[in-house]
Parts: structure tokens; sequence; C-alpha cells
């Protein structure tokens, strides 16, 4: 497609922006005007990506070091192609079966050889379901959450992708949404990244205190594969408020203020409460647990993660900043529980850029800017130091 003639595009640029210089470019971008908008920013955007559309033309609008106002026009990316959702549902089902084989929940000791253990689950597998319903659930929750906010504000984004992982100890890796074209702007890309989080833990509340009401108590002793599941703010008081007690409760506080043990617990998981007393949850509970922890990580601060979004938007690159601090402070928590440095890889190899959306000069309203703080307080109830402490 042609362009138009310079002076064309500077006319529908003058109508929404004052211009104090124009650049022509090559490859970044083809034009730049900087200088300062005379209309509100979205109202701005609006206006302008309608009216340089007809040209194969899309605006960035972007901010100078020195404060200065700047608009790119670039071309425009194709139109996003039609997902199939073939593959979501195939995705989905693998994934059903994987959690249920998961949850399997019979009183029998399963066998050791690898082929008697498979079929020892697949046998039982229907007993799987209450598990794989309560954590199917957050997960569904979650990302439609992600999906129909992207909907509401005609952003194009897939359906959720499930990713079964079978003989693991939830059976899937969780779930994602996949962006099909940018957000138009700040308000939108946190709108979208908001709404996982709090639409998972609007259903993992409730599953993980019913589950926990249905869970028993008993003495914390070693054995061969057996772990207990790590604790946050938020699953501390969880099983406060059903059990009156903290737990896992140990036998002896030793030397240590019971402030100053829980303290350590906390964040090291040592010692392990050898002969005190833990919750042993339902599978139910277990799945709650699991939706506060997926909503931890997934409320980490760093890149295309929903905690990157949401603190991209209420700090803009001063974001970059931050993510030396939170690999170093995951590579310390390595030293008491490993998988935290595998995330450190993960996050250092795909998680060191945040989505820019088209339009980086609207920022986010007054009550954005408050739940945005809010949700870093979710992040602090939500963490798990240690997610898991090994008993074997």
């Amino acid at each position: 497609m042609s362009l138009p003639e310079p002076e064309i595009l500077t006319s529908i640029v003058s109508r929404v922006f004052r211009i104090e210089d124009v650049t022509m470019g090559e490859q970044e971008y083809l034009y730049r005007f900087r200088g300062q908008l005379s209309v509100d920013s979205i109202q701005a955007f609006d206006q302008l990506s309608e009216r340089v559309q007809p040209y194969g033309l899309t605006p960035l609008f972007r901010k100078e070091n020195d404060g200065r106002q700047v608009i790119y026009l670039v071309r425009s990316l194709p139109a996003p192609k039609k997902s199939n959702i073939n593959v979501n549902i195939l995705l989905f089902a693998l994934t059903v079966f994987s959690v249920m084989l998961m949850g399997v929940n019979v009183q029998e000791t399963p066998p050791d050889d690898p082929l008697g253990l498979l079929w020892f689950l697949l046998r039982n597998i229907l007993t799987g379901w209450p598990f794989a319903l309560s954590l199917l659930s957050i997960l569904l929750a979650h990302e439609f959450g992600h999906y129909l906010a992207a909907r509401r504000h005609k952003t194009a984004a897939t359906l959720p992708y499930f990713i079964p992982m079978p003989f693991s100890i939830l059976g899937t890796l969780g779930a994602v949404i996949v962006w099909k074209e940018l957000p138009r702007n700040k308000r939108i890309l946190f709108d979208v990244g908001v709404a996982g989080p709090l639409s998972g833990l609007v259903v993992a509340i409730p599953i993980l205190l019913y589950g926990l009401s249905i869970s028993t108590i008993g003495p914390v002793q070693a054995g061969e594969g057996s772990f207990l599941e790590g604790n946050s703010i938020l699953y501390l008081l969880a099983k406060f408020i059903v059990f009156g007690r903290f737990l896992p409760e140990p036998a002896t506080y030793g030397d240590l203020h019971p402030v100053l043990y829980w303290v350590r617990y906390f964040f090291t998981g040592t010692p392990a409460p050898y002969g005190g007393v833990d919750v042993f949850i339902s599978p139910v509970a277990l799945a709650g647990w699991a939706g506060i922890l997926v909503t931890a990580l997934n409320l980490l601060p760093v890149g295309q993660l929903d905690g990157g979004h949401i603190l991209y938007t209420l700090f803009g690159n001063k974001l970059r900043y931050a993510f030396p601090v939170i690999i170093l402070s995951m590579g310390i928590l390595g030293l008491f529980w490993s998988g935290w440095w595998l995330w450190v890889f993960l996050l250092f190899v795909f998680g060191r850029h945040s989505a820019e959306p088209l339009d980086q000069i609207t920022e986010l309203d007054a009550p954005r800017r408050v739940l945005a703080w809010l949700m870093i307080f979710i992040f602090f109830l939500v963490f798990t130091p240690v997610p898991m402490i090994l008993l074997g």
C-alpha cells in the first residue's frame, strides 16, 4: 500500500497533536512527530488510529526522557489469524485426564513398579474428580478472567491453552492465553493482567477453606516421598481460621521466641517440625493451596507474568531496575527450595521484557492505581518462599 504525502499525514496528526518537529525514518518507524497532545490521550489515540488505518499505518505513543511526547507512525501488522479451537479442547481434555490421574485418592498402597502404578491409577481414576474439579475450576477462573477482560476491551487473545503434566504433583503446569495483538494502552494491559489473579483467588479461597474443613490434623513424621506444603501468609491464616492454630505446630520452639521461630520457618522451611502436628490436607485443600501458589507465581513482578504487567503499568520502564533484585532474591531462596533456581533461569531468559502497549502516554487512572497497590499487597499475602518441604 502506497503512503500518502507527508503533508497529509502531518495534517492528520496535527488534529490531536501540537507538532514541534517531524522526522522521516526508514526501518523502526516511518515518521516521528515530537510535541504535545492537544486532546485526551485515549481519545487522541483512537482518532489517530482510525484515520491512519486506511493507509496501513499504526500510531505508537511514547514519552522521551525529557517528558516530551512522541508519536511514531509504523506499518501495521497483519490482522490476527483465527485460532484453531480444537487445539484448546484437546489440551484441556488431556489436562482433565492428567489431573484426575494425579488426584487419585484411595487407601490402598500403590505398587512400586511403573506399569503396576499406571494400572493402579487408571483403575481408580474416577476418585480423582474432587481434586480435578477444584483445581481446574481455579485455573479456568484465572485464565477466563484474562480472556474475558481482553474481549471486553476488544483486544484479540486466544482461549486458554492448558498444559497437561502427568506424573507431577498437580498433573498440570497450568494454562496460558496468548495475546494476538498488542494492547492499546496501559489501562487495558492492567485490566487484562489483574483480571486473572483476582478471578482465580475468588474461586481458590472458598475451595481452600472448604478443603481444610474436611481435612484432619496429625503428627509430622518422616517418610519416603512425604512432604509438607509450604506456607504463605494467606495459607497460614486460612489454617488458623479453620483449626484455630498456626500449623505446622512444632513439638518445641527450642530456645527461640515463637515469632522468631515462625519467621525462620516461613522463609527457610527449617527445621522440619518432626514430632509436631500439621494438617493432612484433603485433595480439595491441596487444589486450593495450589491455586494460591499459582496466583503467587503469576504475580511475580517481572516480564510477561501478570505481576510484571501490573507493575509495568504502575512504574513504566523503571521496573527494569527491580529485575536484578528479584533474580537475586529468588536465587537466595533457591538455597531452601531448589525449584527457584529453575525460575531464575526461566525469568532470566524470558522475563526481562514487559509487554509494551501501543500507547505508553496514557497512565493508570486513580482507581486502577489503588487496585495496583492492592495487588502488590496481595502478592505478599500469597507468596510462598518455600513451596515444598521434603520429609523423606
